[in-house]
């Protein structure tokens, strides 16, 4: 929200301070950065390769240690 503190502004002041906020806001959204990817890392199927990690379940420890 924007509130005008002092003075009393014309329509016409308003309507252009108004635009030079809307665009500023417009160009700094442009600027973001697309979301990057989790990197490889982080994800944990790599610390067990060539089988799938186990789901939850009443058997699930069965398969969490054991070669596959």
């Amino acid at each position: 929200m924007i509130k005008v503190v002092r003075g009393n502004p014309t329509p016409e002041e308003l309507a252009a301070a108004l635009a030079v906020v809307r665009t500023r806001a417009a160009a700094q959204a442009a600027e973001r950065p697309a979301a990057r990817p989790a990197a490889q890392w982080s994800d944990p199927a790599r610390t067990v390769p060539g089988r799938r990690l186990p789901h939850p379940g009443p058997q699930a420890w069965r398969t969490t240690y054991w070669p596959g």
